[in-house]
């Protein structure tokens, strides 16, 4: 039996529909800048670059919106680095990094004094850094 109207077209002409993805806020058409994530486990609201894809459970909001998000009380929100901007290492990172570089290279016996009586592992040979050297089972 064949339609009066004709062969069925789209309900929704195709150039009406956008690639770009817009701001999951209500009435706001602006195109998406950061993706809203919620891990309830943790009460965090985490805020971070545009996702890859759109997911069921995230939220895709404009500069304006991200910029205004306030999570409920109890919470907290992470705000992730955007990886457009070149990230720069701050005066805590460095300390960190030469405190790291100082103990690898301190000799074994002095880290093992300054552990503060800390008892090594029979199987351990050496360490260094955060790597060990064990001896095989068989010995």
């Amino acid at each position: 039996m064949e339609s009066r109207r004709g062969p069925l077209k789209s309900a929704v002409p195709s150039n009406v529909v956008s690639p770009v993805r817009r701001c999951s806020r209500t009435a706001c058409g602006r195109p998406a800048v950061a993706t809203l994530t919620y891990v309830y486990a943790d009460s965090t609201a985490v805020l971070g670059p545009l996702a890859t894809y759109a997911e069921p459970h995230c939220y895709d909001l404009c500069a304006e919106h991200s910029e205004r998000l306030t999570a409920p009380r109890g919470w907290e929100v992470v705000r992730l680095l955007d990886g457009s901007a070149p990230a720069r290492p701050s005066g805590d990172d460095l300390e960190a990094l030469a405190n790291a570089v100082r103990e690898a290279a301190r000799p074994q016996e002095r880290a093992a004094q300054a552990g503060g009586g800390r008892r090594a592992d029979p199987m351990e040979v050496a360490r260094r850094g955060h790597l060990r050297v064990l001896r095989s089972p068989d010995n």
